[in-house]
């Protein structure tokens, strides 16, 4: 009876709050002509709508539960003085409103909208441009970031801020997003239990997604392309990466996904094409890759050391430099079943499986690797030998290194939704 009579105590609640709120217009010839000024004069669940203009605020304090609604995406112009929203209260919504010129500061992070030890939040239909950071989560929990457009100025990353940002948030929904220019698209520091889905980050100074101590994440369903490099993720466990893009992520030390001190992941359904490399792998236990296409990549997958664990099956390797590049002579990790465009072997009993084991790694992979400049040599007919030979007599590689089951036909793999090409 008593659960009951609580949760007829907290219906009530609620109406009677719906029931009191109160939307409060605002715009240059309203009674209310600035948004300091409604904050401060509203109460609890009110809402605020804003209408189209230019509105040069900054410092703008949000301590109560509200909802802020832009009508024909009025501006709100910082002047660059300094942080334009910050919000501590609970419950608030702020949807459709256009923030301008973020302060830059070499000793705070100042952001177009800061959240601040709140949760149950949702920041929807905003655009930034010509900002410091743009969204930034500082231990927050139960939020919302949905279809936002992010646009910064970056230039290098010592002199500019990231897109979205998290610090000790959980349980956040990113959804729909566009971020680009910036320095990282996406930051996640001890961010746990978060939702990544859907969103276009591109042309970042460095990362597209950046992973820092996170873990029981999900990123699904993104595009990650030309930026310095498209998703980092270190030191964190049980990260799920599902049907994202990784594409066209160039330069000497670029990749479509780092991974680094990384355990008990999952990497399924992705595409990494033409990336200088596909997947850099360095101390990671227990990944599964799984269905996974790598097309046109420098190097598909360069190991750097210290895996164990990991399977990779049913992936699809065409037409890369380098399908394999590895560096030590243990091997504890499994390849089986998956389809490798340089494979010549046959299958004589037609059950679609090679007859003949396929090793991945070249010889002249570990060449280059202790040699970069010997890269020039990629299709000469010397390198062509030696890898053969390589082939048939392991000397630089594990006996054990190969895929017994090379499929004869590419795996069967989800695509990503969101296969769009930035202009």
């Amino acid at each position: 009876m008593k659960y009951w009579q609580g949760i007829f105590f907290m219906v009530c609640l609620c109406l009677g709050h719906s029931l009191h709120a109160q939307t409060i217009t605002i715009c240059p010839s309203c009674e209310t002509k600035s948004i300091k000024e409604g904050v401060e004069i509203a109460v609890d669940y009110d809402t605020l709508l804003i209408k189209a203009g230019t509105y040069k605020e900054f410092n703008i304090h949000i301590d109560k539960p509200l909802t802020l609604i832009g009508q024909n995406l009025p501006i709100i112009d910082g002047e660059d003085k300094g942080e334009i929203i910050t919000v501590t209260a609970d419950g608030v919504i702020l949807d459709g409103l256009k923030i301008i010129n973020v302060g830059t500061s070499y000793t705070k992070d100042h952001a177009a909208i800061r959240m601040i030890k709140n949760k149950n939040f949702e920041i929807r239909n905003v655009v930034l441009e010509k900002l410091f950071f743009g969204i930034y989560l500082e231990k927050a929990s139960h939020g919302k970031i949905i279809n936002n457009k992010i646009k910064g100025d970056a230039v290098d990353e010592f002199g500019s801020g990231n897109g979205i940002h998290l610090w000790y948030a959980k349980n956040i929904e990113i959804i729909g997003n566009e971020i680009r220019n910036v320095r990282d698209g996406i930051y996640f520091e001890f961010a746990d239990n978060c939702t990544v889905k859907n969103n276009h980050s591109h042309n970042n100074v460095r990362y597209g997604l950046h992973f820092m101590f996170s873990n029981h994440d999900v990123y699904e369903n993104n595009v990650f392309e030309n930026n310095g490099a498209g998703v980092a993720v270190m030191f964190s466990k049980f990260i799920d990466m599902r049907h994202n893009i990784f594409r066209e992520n160039w330069g000497t030390a670029s990749y479509g996904l780092l991974l680094k001190e990384i355990n008990d992941a999952e990497i399924i359904g992705n595409t990494f094409e033409e990336n200088t490399i596909g997947i850099s792998i360095e101390g990671t236990n227990r990944i599964a890759y799984n269905k996974n296409n790598f097309i046109g990549n420098g190097w598909a997958l360069r190991v750097r050391g210290a895996i164990y664990g990991n399977t990779f099956t049913n992936n699809n390797f065409l037409y890369n430099s380098f399908d394999l590049s590895y560096n030590s002579n243990l091997n504890d990790n499994v390849f089986d079943k998956n389809y490798w465009s340089e494979y010549t072997g046959y299958d004589l009993d037609k059950d679609g499986i090679g007859d003949v084991p396929y090793r991945p790694v070249k010889l002249f992979s570990y060449i280059v690797n202790r040699t970069p400049e010997t890269i020039i040599l990629l299709r000469s007919l010397f390198m062509d030998i030696i890898d053969f030979s390589e082939k048939v007599s392991p000397v630089f590689t594990p006996d054990n290194l190969l895929d017994a089951n090379p499929l004869m036909k590419k795996a069967g793999s989800k695509e990503p939704q969101l296969a769009v090409k930035s202009k």
